[in-house]
């Protein structure tokens, strides 16, 4: 039995370099564990032992301060954090797998409390592991078998509990996802069929005793153990006509008490019959235990996009389920967007924006400093990471084509260590995103190679742009250089949209960025009168001094 909630026709699996230690402390449920694995993870990686696979993802994570977004989806819960995190970070590529993934979150956000009755009802099956204790290295198959019948049997009160929401809450879901759960659900763990396996779990306790069979082999060795169906108990009806029949002759022995060596015997002739049924029932228990805690991962994403849309809500925020699109048809146009992680720190609401870039590949943001060109440009990578995994996103309507890949080129600060030049910095990973870059991905950069003089800088970043353009790479590129910007608005592009921060003439900012030819200045100045005050008054107070 499958949950497929989260893909139409396969388990969730999170994309390269991010099924890892802490990954697997997760699906195993070792929730403890989980400081201590970040921990070793954490020193191998500083020592050089371990190169980090997912340097690309903590980039991303860094520029568009994801995790903001992933608090807000976890609301204080460590398993909450790391679905959310490896569920954005995978993004799906396929338009129709997208929309099955925003039916089945709306259904959930109809039905909040039936989704948490069975993300309960997961936990609580997990749980059982616990309770009916580990193995050791060496364990015999007594105590296997053991251990998986009772963990069976718990199971089974968990899967009726999930039938039971099944055929309460069925019919009120409309989703793809969830009626295919629920029908799976009442098919599979049908009435009959769980009396039928508690019937088999109480076989599998040898109350009545083992029947086996061997034959001999070589040296007269047994071999060819098989456990057979116990005798069926028979009831009073049956019993009468044997009432005093003769009894076919049976055979049997007992073993002394003190017959240690007797008694380690049979216990082998025992263990080696029930070795494939202890092993077979180690792997039905197994299988029950994968269920449960695929159904506890998916169920998890979806609760923590509850969490955000609660979280927006109480902001009086819009949010929207956007339109996917294809790979291939050049698509992008937002009514209200805003970037999710700014407003989740603002006491008030964040100011939104149009953006009308379809058949655009390349999208210049210029203008006033401090007038929401690098807050716009976040918001749409966020719309863009939050579409492809599914969710809705922080605008009034969204539409966009789905991309091989969100990569971000933002500065940085200067290198500490001295190792080279901020430059070379910038340089050396620009080139590292290249080896990564394949057709259709999007390019964020933020004040790229603003690092030297203007003229060297947008010569380096013209030859880049115009590079990814050939490439059928979609680049927002938010710049103060002049020279870059405007030698790009005079080829007169038609696959170019050039946006321009708004500023009043008396210098306040409006955060609302229009469609506008780049200007020379990004008035700095402003910024140099809200610190210091205007230059009459500097420098009056600076005469004034003694």
């Amino acid at each position: 039995m499958k949950v497929f909630l989260l893909h139409r026709d396969c388990d969730f699996s999170p994309a390269p370099g991010l099924r890892d230690e802490v990954f697997d402390a997760l699906v195993s449920g070792n929730l403890w564990a989980l400081p201590n694995v970040r921990r070793n993870l954490e020193r191998q990686r500083n020592l050089g032992s371990r190169p980090s696979r997912s340097g690309d993802h903590d980039v991303l994570a860094q520029d568009l301060e994801l995790d903001t977004l992933w608090g807000a989806m976890a609301g204080g819960d460590e398993f909450l954090f790391e679905t959310a995190k490896r569920v954005v970070l995978s993004s799906l590529r396929d338009p129709a797998e997208i929309v099955y993934r925003q039916g089945v979150l709306a259904d959930c956000a109809e039905h909040e409390s039936t989704v948490v009755e069975l993300y309960r009802i997961a936990i609580e099956a997990l749980a059982y592991q616990r309770e009916v204790g580990s193995l050791w290295a060496g364990a015999g198959p007594d105590l296997i078998l053991s251990r998986s019948v009772r963990l069976l049997k718990l199971h089974v009160q968990a899967m009726r509990r999930l039938r039971q929401v099944a055929d309460e809450h069925a019919d009120r879901f409309s989703s793809d996802g969830f009626t295919r759960f629920f029908a799976t659900v009442r098919e599979e763990l049908a009435d009959d069929y769980l009396e039928a396996v508690d019937g088999h779990l109480r076989d599998l306790e040898f109350g009545r005793g083992l029947l086996e069979s061997a034959q001999l082999g070589t040296g007269d060795r047994g071999e060819s153990y098989i456990v057979h169906e116990p005798p069926r108990e028979l009831r009073w009806k049956e019993r009468l006509p044997l009432i005093g029949n003769r009894k076919e002759p049976e055979y049997s022995f007992e073993l002394h008490p003190r017959d240690q060596a007797g008694a380690t015997a049979l216990a082998a002739i025992r263990g080696k019959g029930i070795n494939q049924v202890a092993d077979a029932v180690a792997r039905s228990a197994d299988h029950v235990q994968s269920f449960f805690t695929m159904l506890r991962l998916e169920l998890a994403f979806y609760l923590g996009c509850l969490n955000l849309r609660a979280r927006l809500d109480r902001k009086g925020e819009t949010t929207c389920y956007p339109e996917p699109v294809a790979e291939d048809q050049l698509s992008l146009t937002a009514e209200g967007i805003y970037d999710v992680c700014l407003t989740l720190h603002l006491d008030d609401r964040a100011v939104g924006n149009d953006v009308e870039a379809d058949g655009k590949s390349l999208v210049m943001i210029t203008g006033a400093n401090q007038g929401g060109k690098s807050t716009l440009l976040r918001a749409l990578g966020l719309a863009q990471l939050m579409m492809q995994s599914g969710m809705f996103v922080g605008a009034h309507s969204f539409r966009a084509n789905v991309c091989t890949g969100v990569h971000t080129h933002y500065k940085r600060e200067e290198d500490l260590t001295m190792e080279g030049g901020k430059l070379d910095e910038e340089l050396g990973r620009m080139s590292q995103l290249v080896d990564r870059l394949t057709p259709h991905a999007i390019v964020l950069c933020n004040e790229s190679f603003a690092s030297t003089n203007e003229r060297e800088g947008s010569e380096i970043a013209r030859q880049i742009v115009r590079a990814m353009l050939a490439r059928r790479i979609k680049v927002l590129y938010v710049t103060h250089m002049n020279d870059l910007a405007h030698s790009l608005h005079a080829e007169r592009l038609d696959s170019a949209l050039f946006l321009r921060a708004q500023r009043e003439s008396d210098g306040r900012r409006t955060y609302k960025l229009l469609e506008g030819e780049p200007l020379p200045t990004s008035y700095g100045e402003d910024s140099y009168r809200r610190v210091f005050g205007d230059a009459q008054s500097a420098e009056a107070a600076v005469e004034s001094r003694p």
